[in-house]
Protein backbone atom coordinates (compact mmCIF):
# COMPACT_ATOMS: atom_id res chain seq x y z
CA UNK A 1 0.00 0.00 0.00
CA UNK A 2 1.44 3.16 -1.17
CA UNK A 3 1.04 5.28 1.98
CA UNK A 4 3.29 6.99 5.34
CA UNK A 5 2.08 6.31 8.02
CA UNK A 6 1.19 9.05 10.95
CA UNK A 7 1.04 6.49 13.80
CA UNK A 8 3.72 3.82 14.79
CA UNK A 9 2.51 1.36 17.34
CA UNK A 10 5.76 -0.72 18.61
CA UNK A 11 4.12 -4.10 20.91
CA UNK A 12 7.17 -4.93 23.40
CA UNK A 13 7.97 -1.36 23.43
CA UNK A 14 10.16 -2.16 26.91
CA UNK A 15 12.18 -5.10 25.78
CA UNK A 16 15.31 -5.71 24.90
CA UNK A 17 15.26 -4.56 20.89
CA UNK A 18 12.98 -1.74 21.98
CA UNK A 19 16.28 -0.05 24.39
CA UNK A 20 18.52 -0.71 21.38
CA UNK A 21 17.81 -1.05 18.10
CA UNK A 22 13.99 0.64 17.45
CA UNK A 23 14.14 3.47 19.66
CA UNK A 24 17.67 4.75 19.23
CA UNK A 25 17.04 4.39 15.60
CA UNK A 26 13.83 6.61 15.46
CA UNK A 27 15.15 8.85 17.63
CA UNK A 28 18.11 9.16 14.95
CA UNK A 29 15.69 9.60 12.16
CA UNK A 30 13.81 12.17 13.96
CA UNK A 31 16.80 14.14 14.59
CA UNK A 32 17.48 13.92 10.29
CA UNK A 33 13.84 15.29 9.92
CA UNK A 34 13.45 11.85 7.92
CA UNK A 35 10.13 11.48 9.93
CA UNK A 36 6.94 13.23 9.29
CA UNK A 37 5.91 15.94 11.57
CA UNK A 38 3.03 14.23 12.77
CA UNK A 39 3.95 11.10 13.10
CA UNK A 40 3.19 9.36 16.60
CA UNK A 41 4.85 6.77 17.79
CA UNK A 42 2.61 4.86 20.66
CA UNK A 43 4.29 1.64 22.78
CA UNK A 44 2.69 -1.36 24.51
CA UNK A 45 3.84 -4.22 26.54
CA UNK A 46 2.77 -5.68 30.10
CA UNK A 47 4.81 -2.92 31.80
CA UNK A 48 2.42 -0.72 33.71
CA UNK A 49 3.32 2.62 32.63
CA UNK A 50 2.12 6.01 31.23
CA UNK A 51 3.05 8.07 28.96
CA UNK A 52 5.47 10.19 30.86
CA UNK A 53 7.07 6.83 32.29
CA UNK A 54 7.72 5.54 28.81
CA UNK A 55 9.30 8.79 27.95
CA UNK A 56 11.52 8.22 30.72
CA UNK A 57 12.51 4.95 29.93
CA UNK A 58 12.86 5.76 26.51
CA UNK A 59 15.52 8.43 27.77
CA UNK A 60 17.66 6.24 29.90
CA UNK A 61 17.52 4.17 26.84
CA UNK A 62 19.27 6.26 24.35
CA UNK A 63 21.56 7.68 26.78
CA UNK A 64 22.88 4.14 26.88
CA UNK A 65 22.24 3.11 23.47
CA UNK A 66 22.46 6.21 21.24
CA UNK A 67 25.59 8.67 20.58
CA UNK A 68 25.12 12.02 21.78
CA UNK A 69 25.91 13.46 18.65
CA UNK A 70 23.26 11.71 16.63
CA UNK A 71 19.78 12.20 19.46
CA UNK A 72 19.23 15.88 18.08
CA UNK A 73 16.67 17.52 20.32
CA UNK A 74 15.61 14.41 22.17
CA UNK A 75 12.77 16.51 24.23
CA UNK A 76 10.89 16.92 20.52
CA UNK A 77 11.23 13.55 19.89
CA UNK A 78 10.66 11.91 23.38
CA UNK A 79 7.21 14.11 22.30
CA UNK A 80 5.88 11.65 19.80
CA UNK A 81 5.73 8.85 22.69
CA UNK A 82 2.74 7.47 23.93
CA UNK A 83 1.79 4.20 25.92
CA UNK A 84 -0.63 1.79 26.68
CA UNK A 85 -0.07 -1.11 29.06
CA UNK A 86 -1.60 -4.32 27.60
CA UNK A 87 -1.70 -8.13 28.34
CA UNK A 88 -1.60 -9.08 24.77
CA UNK A 89 -3.88 -12.84 25.61
CA UNK A 90 -7.12 -11.26 26.39
CA UNK A 91 -9.35 -8.82 24.42
CA UNK A 92 -10.01 -6.54 26.77
CA UNK A 93 -7.12 -4.03 26.60
CA UNK A 94 -7.40 -4.11 22.73
CA UNK A 95 -10.13 -1.14 22.60
CA UNK A 96 -8.27 0.99 24.59
CA UNK A 97 -5.13 0.10 22.63
CA UNK A 98 -7.17 2.06 19.77
CA UNK A 99 -8.24 4.55 21.73
CA UNK A 100 -4.56 5.15 22.70
CA UNK A 101 -3.44 5.30 18.83
CA UNK A 102 -5.98 7.50 17.75
CA UNK A 103 -7.60 8.35 14.62
CA UNK A 104 -4.81 8.26 11.46
CA UNK A 105 -4.77 10.73 8.61
CA UNK A 106 -2.60 8.75 6.32
CA UNK A 107 -1.95 5.38 7.76
CA UNK A 108 -0.76 3.21 11.02
CA UNK A 109 2.06 0.76 10.63
CA UNK A 110 2.72 -1.98 13.56
CA UNK A 111 6.36 -3.61 14.34
CA UNK A 112 5.05 -6.93 16.29
CA UNK A 113 8.04 -7.86 18.08
CA UNK A 114 6.83 -10.65 20.67
CA UNK A 115 7.43 -14.77 21.33
CA UNK A 116 5.89 -16.60 18.43
CA UNK A 117 3.08 -18.34 21.09
CA UNK A 118 1.38 -14.80 21.17
CA UNK A 119 1.16 -13.43 17.47
CA UNK A 120 -2.69 -15.19 16.92
CA UNK A 121 -3.94 -13.80 20.30
CA UNK A 122 -2.36 -10.28 18.85
CA UNK A 123 -4.01 -10.51 15.58
CA UNK A 124 -7.05 -11.34 17.27
CA UNK A 125 -7.09 -8.31 19.41
CA UNK A 126 -6.21 -5.95 17.04
CA UNK A 127 -8.56 -7.15 14.53
CA UNK A 128 -11.54 -6.74 17.46
CA UNK A 129 -10.46 -3.01 18.21
CA UNK A 130 -10.17 -2.48 14.21
CA UNK A 131 -6.50 -1.52 13.92
CA UNK A 132 -5.96 -4.06 10.78
CA UNK A 133 -8.17 -2.17 8.18
CA UNK A 134 -6.76 -0.97 4.56
CA UNK A 135 -4.09 1.54 5.87
CA UNK A 136 -2.27 -0.33 8.43
CA UNK A 137 0.76 -2.73 7.47
CA UNK A 138 2.30 -5.09 9.74
CA UNK A 139 5.83 -5.89 10.71
CA UNK A 140 6.64 -9.01 12.47
CA UNK A 141 10.36 -9.50 14.34
CA UNK A 142 11.63 -12.84 14.57
CA UNK A 143 11.37 -15.79 15.58
CA UNK A 144 9.05 -16.94 12.90
CA UNK A 145 7.87 -20.15 14.20
CA UNK A 146 10.43 -23.23 14.95
CA UNK A 147 9.88 -24.78 12.02
CA UNK A 148 7.40 -24.80 8.64
CA UNK A 149 5.04 -25.99 10.54
CA UNK A 150 4.68 -23.43 12.82
CA UNK A 151 5.77 -20.86 10.92
CA UNK A 152 2.68 -21.63 8.49
CA UNK A 153 0.67 -21.10 11.10
CA UNK A 154 1.66 -17.95 12.04
CA UNK A 155 1.70 -16.45 9.03
CA UNK A 156 -1.93 -18.26 8.29
CA UNK A 157 -2.83 -16.09 11.58
CA UNK A 158 -1.20 -12.99 9.83
CA UNK A 159 -2.70 -13.35 6.68
CA UNK A 160 -6.55 -13.75 8.01
CA UNK A 161 -6.41 -9.98 8.51
CA UNK A 162 -3.49 -8.76 6.59
CA UNK A 163 -2.81 -9.33 2.78
CA UNK A 164 1.16 -10.05 1.41
CA UNK A 165 1.66 -6.63 0.47
CA UNK A 166 1.18 -5.02 4.07
CA UNK A 167 3.08 -8.06 5.38
CA UNK A 168 6.81 -6.53 6.09
CA UNK A 169 8.47 -9.47 7.63
CA UNK A 170 12.02 -8.31 9.16
CA UNK A 171 15.40 -9.59 8.75
CA UNK A 172 17.76 -6.45 10.22
CA UNK A 173 20.53 -8.23 8.53
CA UNK A 174 19.36 -6.39 5.10
CA UNK A 175 19.40 -3.16 6.70
CA UNK A 176 23.06 -3.14 6.68
CA UNK A 177 24.98 -1.05 4.55
CA UNK A 178 27.70 -3.38 3.10
CA UNK A 179 24.51 -6.08 2.90
CA UNK A 180 23.04 -3.75 0.22
CA UNK A 181 26.33 -2.66 -1.00
CA UNK A 182 26.51 -6.49 -1.81
CA UNK A 183 23.90 -5.57 -4.44
CA UNK A 184 25.69 -2.78 -5.72
CA UNK A 185 29.25 -4.56 -6.09
CA UNK A 186 27.24 -7.31 -8.14
CA UNK A 187 25.24 -5.20 -10.52
CA UNK A 188 26.71 -1.98 -10.95
CA UNK A 189 30.26 -3.07 -11.65
CA UNK A 190 30.91 -4.45 -15.05
CA UNK A 191 33.85 -6.38 -14.02
CA UNK A 192 32.43 -8.86 -11.59
CA UNK A 193 29.19 -10.00 -12.91
CA UNK A 194 30.81 -11.98 -15.84
CA UNK A 195 33.03 -13.61 -13.32
CA UNK A 196 30.24 -14.56 -10.97
CA UNK A 197 29.78 -18.09 -11.95
CA UNK A 198 30.96 -21.75 -11.52
CA UNK A 199 33.19 -21.22 -14.10
CA UNK A 200 35.20 -18.72 -12.55
CA UNK A 201 34.22 -18.98 -8.66
CA UNK A 202 36.10 -21.88 -6.74
CA UNK A 203 33.94 -21.68 -3.77
CA UNK A 204 32.09 -19.09 -1.69
CA UNK A 205 32.31 -19.10 2.64
CA UNK A 206 30.06 -17.00 5.09
CA UNK A 207 31.00 -16.51 8.57
CA UNK A 208 28.77 -15.19 11.01
CA UNK A 209 31.02 -15.36 14.60
CA UNK A 210 29.85 -14.04 17.75
CA UNK A 211 32.23 -13.85 20.85
CA UNK A 212 29.47 -13.43 23.50
CA UNK A 213 27.56 -16.56 24.95
CA UNK A 214 23.68 -16.73 26.13
CA UNK A 215 23.86 -13.06 27.67
CA UNK A 216 19.88 -12.32 28.19
CA UNK A 217 18.50 -15.24 26.10
CA UNK A 218 18.84 -18.46 27.82
CA UNK A 219 15.61 -20.01 27.57
CA UNK A 220 15.36 -18.75 23.54
CA UNK A 221 18.45 -19.73 22.87
CA UNK A 222 18.36 -23.37 24.09
CA UNK A 223 14.72 -23.86 22.19
CA UNK A 224 16.35 -22.76 19.38
CA UNK A 225 20.52 -23.48 18.64
CA UNK A 226 22.62 -22.03 16.23
CA UNK A 227 20.74 -23.48 13.13
CA UNK A 228 17.58 -21.80 13.60
CA UNK A 229 18.81 -18.21 15.35
CA UNK A 230 21.30 -18.01 12.64
CA UNK A 231 21.46 -20.26 9.35
CA UNK A 232 17.20 -19.70 9.20
CA UNK A 233 17.24 -16.57 8.55
CA UNK A 234 20.45 -14.20 8.32
CA UNK A 235 22.83 -16.59 6.69
CA UNK A 236 20.43 -17.84 4.22
CA UNK A 237 19.46 -14.26 3.04
CA UNK A 238 23.33 -13.56 2.49
CA UNK A 239 23.56 -16.64 0.53
CA UNK A 240 20.46 -15.73 -1.60
CA UNK A 241 21.86 -12.02 -2.35
CA UNK A 242 25.06 -13.62 -3.13
CA UNK A 243 23.93 -16.31 -5.83
CA UNK A 244 20.40 -14.69 -7.17
CA UNK A 245 20.50 -13.84 -10.91
CA UNK A 246 20.40 -9.94 -11.95
CA UNK A 247 16.62 -8.91 -11.32
CA UNK A 248 14.84 -7.16 -13.36
CA UNK A 249 14.77 -3.90 -11.61
CA UNK A 250 15.63 -3.20 -7.85
CA UNK A 251 12.24 -2.86 -6.55
CA UNK A 252 10.88 -5.47 -3.84
CA UNK A 253 9.01 -7.85 -6.24
CA UNK A 254 12.12 -8.43 -8.61
CA UNK A 255 14.53 -8.55 -5.92
CA UNK A 256 12.74 -11.28 -4.13
CA UNK A 257 11.41 -13.31 -6.89
CA UNK A 258 15.26 -13.94 -7.73
CA UNK A 259 16.43 -14.48 -4.15
CA UNK A 260 13.54 -17.44 -3.39
CA UNK A 261 14.46 -18.84 -6.89
CA UNK A 262 18.38 -19.50 -5.35
CA UNK A 263 16.50 -20.82 -1.48
CA UNK A 264 14.37 -23.10 -3.97
CA UNK A 265 17.62 -24.30 -5.84
CA UNK A 266 19.54 -25.52 -2.52
CA UNK A 267 20.34 -28.84 -2.29
CA UNK A 268 19.16 -31.03 0.23
CA UNK A 269 22.14 -31.14 2.49
CA UNK A 270 23.51 -34.80 2.96
CA UNK A 271 25.60 -37.11 5.62
CA UNK A 272 28.65 -35.83 6.40
CA UNK A 273 28.28 -32.22 5.23
CA UNK A 274 27.28 -30.40 8.83
CA UNK A 275 29.18 -30.08 11.84
CA UNK A 276 27.63 -29.55 15.19
CA UNK A 277 29.20 -28.34 18.65
CA UNK A 278 28.70 -26.74 21.50
CA UNK A 279 31.09 -24.33 23.72
CA UNK A 280 33.15 -25.37 26.81
CA UNK A 281 34.93 -22.94 29.72
CA UNK A 282 37.70 -21.12 27.76
CA UNK A 283 38.76 -17.23 27.53
CA UNK A 284 37.63 -14.68 25.12
CA UNK A 285 40.11 -11.41 24.80
CA UNK A 286 42.14 -12.76 27.79
CA UNK A 287 39.08 -13.09 30.05
CA UNK A 288 37.83 -16.51 31.78
CA UNK A 289 34.47 -17.50 30.14
CA UNK A 290 32.17 -20.27 31.27
CA UNK A 291 30.72 -23.42 28.99
CA UNK A 292 27.34 -22.99 27.37
CA UNK A 293 26.15 -26.05 29.98
CA UNK A 294 27.69 -23.51 32.99
CA UNK A 295 25.45 -20.90 31.83
CA UNK A 296 22.50 -22.60 31.54
CA UNK A 297 22.77 -24.26 34.49
CA UNK A 298 22.30 -28.17 33.28
CA UNK A 299 22.91 -30.54 30.68
CA UNK A 300 21.90 -29.48 26.57
CA UNK A 301 22.60 -31.13 23.23
CA UNK A 302 21.52 -27.60 21.48
CA UNK A 303 24.33 -26.08 19.28
CA UNK A 304 26.01 -22.99 19.67
CA UNK A 305 28.24 -23.81 16.84
CA UNK A 306 27.33 -25.13 12.80
CA UNK A 307 29.02 -25.44 9.87
CA UNK A 308 27.45 -26.44 6.44
CA UNK A 309 28.26 -27.39 3.17
CA UNK A 310 25.65 -26.38 0.87
CA UNK A 311 25.24 -26.26 -2.95
CA UNK A 312 23.20 -23.91 -5.47
CA UNK A 313 22.00 -26.25 -8.13
CA UNK A 314 21.27 -24.46 -11.03
CA UNK A 315 22.95 -23.11 -14.47
CA UNK A 316 25.32 -20.20 -12.44
CA UNK A 317 26.53 -22.07 -9.38
CA UNK A 318 26.74 -25.99 -10.59
CA UNK A 319 29.57 -27.52 -8.59
CA UNK A 320 30.58 -24.58 -6.55
CA UNK A 321 30.30 -25.09 -2.56
CA UNK A 322 28.91 -22.52 -0.52
CA UNK A 323 30.57 -23.41 3.37
CA UNK A 324 28.71 -21.79 5.84
CA UNK A 325 29.52 -21.48 9.85
CA UNK A 326 28.11 -19.40 12.47
CA UNK A 327 28.78 -19.92 16.53
CA UNK A 328 28.74 -18.09 19.84
CA UNK A 329 32.22 -18.11 22.17
CA UNK A 330 34.52 -17.94 18.87
CA UNK A 331 37.79 -15.35 18.98
CA UNK A 332 36.03 -12.97 17.33
CA UNK A 333 33.00 -10.71 16.20
CA UNK A 334 32.93 -10.93 12.66
CA UNK A 335 30.48 -10.79 10.05
CA UNK A 336 31.55 -11.73 6.25
CA UNK A 337 31.34 -13.30 2.81
CA UNK A 338 34.24 -14.62 1.27
CA UNK A 339 34.44 -15.38 -2.42
CA UNK A 340 37.18 -17.18 -3.99
CA UNK A 341 38.08 -17.17 -7.31
CA UNK A 342 39.31 -20.22 -9.19
CA UNK A 343 43.19 -20.55 -9.99
CA UNK A 344 44.64 -18.54 -13.69
CA UNK A 345 44.59 -21.78 -16.00
CA UNK A 346 48.29 -20.97 -16.51
CA UNK A 347 50.78 -19.76 -15.43
CA UNK A 348 53.68 -17.98 -17.39
CA UNK A 349 55.28 -17.74 -13.58
CA UNK A 350 56.07 -21.01 -13.06
CA UNK A 351 59.88 -21.17 -13.95
CA UNK A 352 62.15 -20.15 -16.39
CA UNK A 353 64.63 -21.91 -19.16
CA UNK A 354 67.53 -20.63 -16.58
CA UNK A 355 66.28 -22.92 -14.25
CA UNK A 356 65.16 -20.38 -11.67
CA UNK A 357 62.11 -21.53 -9.50
CA UNK A 358 58.71 -20.29 -10.37
CA UNK A 359 56.56 -17.56 -8.30
CA UNK A 360 53.61 -18.97 -6.72
CA UNK A 361 50.30 -17.87 -7.53
CA UNK A 362 47.26 -17.70 -5.07
CA UNK A 363 43.93 -17.16 -6.46
CA UNK A 364 42.12 -13.91 -6.08
CA UNK A 365 39.93 -13.48 -3.32
CA UNK A 366 36.84 -10.82 -3.01
CA UNK A 367 36.24 -10.30 1.13
CA UNK A 368 32.85 -8.39 2.04
CA UNK A 369 33.21 -7.60 5.74
CA UNK A 370 29.56 -6.86 7.10
CA UNK A 371 30.37 -6.44 10.77
CA UNK A 372 32.37 -5.05 13.32
CA UNK A 373 34.02 -2.79 9.99
CA UNK A 374 32.12 -2.72 6.80
CA UNK A 375 34.95 -2.96 4.06
CA UNK A 376 35.58 -4.80 0.84
CA UNK A 377 38.79 -6.65 0.19
CA UNK A 378 39.98 -7.58 -3.39
CA UNK A 379 43.33 -9.38 -3.34
CA UNK A 380 45.09 -9.27 -6.72
CA UNK A 381 48.55 -10.97 -7.70
CA UNK A 382 51.19 -8.43 -7.38
CA UNK A 383 55.38 -8.65 -8.71
CA UNK A 384 57.33 -8.00 -5.72
CA UNK A 385 60.34 -5.19 -6.44
CA UNK A 386 63.65 -5.91 -7.29
CA UNK A 387 66.27 -7.00 -10.24
CA UNK A 388 64.61 -10.58 -9.93
CA UNK A 389 68.28 -12.51 -10.63
CA UNK A 390 66.69 -15.70 -9.07
CA UNK A 391 63.54 -15.54 -10.72
CA UNK A 392 60.27 -13.22 -10.72
CA UNK A 393 58.57 -12.81 -7.26
CA UNK A 394 55.33 -12.73 -7.04
CA UNK A 395 52.93 -11.61 -3.79
CA UNK A 396 48.99 -11.26 -2.93
CA UNK A 397 48.03 -7.64 -2.11
CA UNK A 398 44.83 -6.57 -1.13
CA UNK A 399 43.04 -3.38 -2.53
CA UNK A 400 41.03 -2.74 0.44
CA UNK A 401 37.79 -0.74 0.56
CA UNK A 402 37.16 0.75 4.09
CA UNK A 403 33.41 2.00 3.57
CA UNK A 404 33.40 4.69 6.30
CA UNK A 405 36.39 5.88 5.02
CA UNK A 406 35.20 6.19 1.47
CA UNK A 407 31.94 7.88 2.30
CA UNK A 408 33.24 10.15 4.94
CA UNK A 409 30.65 12.17 4.90
CA UNK A 410 27.71 9.85 5.13
CA UNK A 411 26.26 9.14 8.62
CA UNK A 412 26.99 5.21 9.61
CA UNK A 413 23.40 4.59 10.17
CA UNK A 414 21.69 1.46 12.64
CA UNK A 415 20.14 -1.21 10.03
CA UNK A 416 17.04 -0.70 11.77
CA UNK A 417 16.90 2.98 10.68
CA UNK A 418 16.15 2.11 7.14
CA UNK A 419 13.95 -0.76 7.81
CA UNK A 420 11.70 1.52 10.06
CA UNK A 421 11.43 3.99 7.42
CA UNK A 422 11.05 1.35 5.00
CA UNK A 423 8.55 0.18 6.67
CA UNK A 424 6.87 3.54 7.89
CA UNK A 425 6.80 4.80 4.25
CA UNK A 426 5.48 1.13 2.50
CA UNK A 427 8.84 0.00 0.94
CA UNK A 428 9.01 -3.71 1.22
CA UNK A 429 12.23 -4.60 -1.07
CA UNK A 430 14.67 -5.24 2.15
CA UNK A 431 11.83 -7.32 4.16
CA UNK A 432 11.21 -11.16 3.85
CA UNK A 433 8.46 -12.67 1.60
CA UNK A 434 6.92 -15.72 2.77
CA UNK A 435 7.50 -17.95 -0.01
CA UNK A 436 11.46 -17.01 0.88
CA UNK A 437 10.38 -17.97 4.90
CA UNK A 438 9.14 -21.31 4.08
CA UNK A 439 12.22 -22.20 1.76
CA UNK A 440 14.49 -21.65 4.55
CA UNK A 441 12.18 -23.77 7.05
CA UNK A 442 12.12 -26.65 3.94
CA UNK A 443 15.72 -26.61 4.01
CA UNK A 444 16.78 -26.24 7.66
CA UNK A 445 14.21 -29.03 8.92
CA UNK A 446 15.60 -31.66 6.38
CA UNK A 447 18.94 -30.76 8.24
CA UNK A 448 17.44 -31.09 11.80
CA UNK A 449 15.56 -34.68 10.59
CA UNK A 450 19.27 -36.05 9.68
CA UNK A 451 20.12 -34.80 13.16
CA UNK A 452 17.82 -36.35 14.41
CA UNK A 453 17.74 -39.96 12.12
CA UNK A 454 21.59 -40.02 12.92
CA UNK A 455 21.29 -39.40 16.37
CA UNK A 456 24.20 -36.57 16.13
CA UNK A 457 24.99 -34.92 19.06
CA UNK A 458 27.20 -31.48 19.17
CA UNK A 459 31.34 -32.00 19.44
CA UNK A 460 32.75 -29.92 22.53
CA UNK A 461 35.10 -26.86 21.52
CA UNK A 462 36.72 -24.52 23.75
CA UNK A 463 35.32 -21.03 24.18
CA UNK A 464 37.76 -18.85 22.35
CA UNK A 465 38.41 -21.29 19.77
CA UNK A 466 36.96 -21.89 15.88
CA UNK A 467 34.65 -24.50 16.70
CA UNK A 468 35.41 -28.00 16.60
CA UNK A 469 38.31 -29.11 14.71
CA UNK A 470 35.68 -31.28 12.54
CA UNK A 471 34.45 -28.11 10.91
CA UNK A 472 38.42 -27.31 9.49
CA UNK A 473 38.33 -30.85 8.01
CA UNK A 474 34.42 -30.37 6.86
CA UNK A 475 36.44 -27.35 4.71
CA UNK A 476 39.71 -29.18 4.00
CA UNK A 477 39.00 -32.44 2.77
CA UNK A 478 38.17 -30.33 -0.37
CA UNK A 479 41.40 -28.39 -0.33
CA UNK A 480 39.87 -25.03 1.62
CA UNK A 481 40.75 -23.64 4.45
CA UNK A 482 38.35 -20.60 6.39
CA UNK A 483 39.39 -17.56 5.92
CA UNK A 484 40.34 -16.40 9.36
Amino acid sequence: MDFTADRLLLFGATGDLAQRMLLPSLCALHADDLLRPDLKIIGTARSDLDDAGFRDFARDALEKHLPENRRGSMDDFLGRLFYQPLDATTLDGYTLLAEKVGQSESGLAIFLSTAPSLFEPTIKGLQHAGLTGENVRMCLEKPLGIDLESSCEINDAVAEAFPEERIFRIDHYLGKETVQNLLALRFANIMFEPLWNAAHIDHVQITVAETVGLESRVAYYDDSGALRDMVQNHMLQLLALVAMEPPSDFDATAVRDEKVKVLRALREVQNGETVTGQYRAGAIGGEAVPGYDDELGKDSDTETFVAIKAHVDNWRWKGVPFYLRTGKRLPERVTEIVVQFRCVPHSIFAGDKKGHGGAKLQPNRLVIGIQPEENISLTLMAKVPGLDREGIRLRPVPLDIAMPDAFSGAVRRIAYERLLLDLIEGDQTLFVRRDEVEAQWQWVDHIRDLWRANATAPRTYTAGSWGPSAAIALAERDGVSWHE
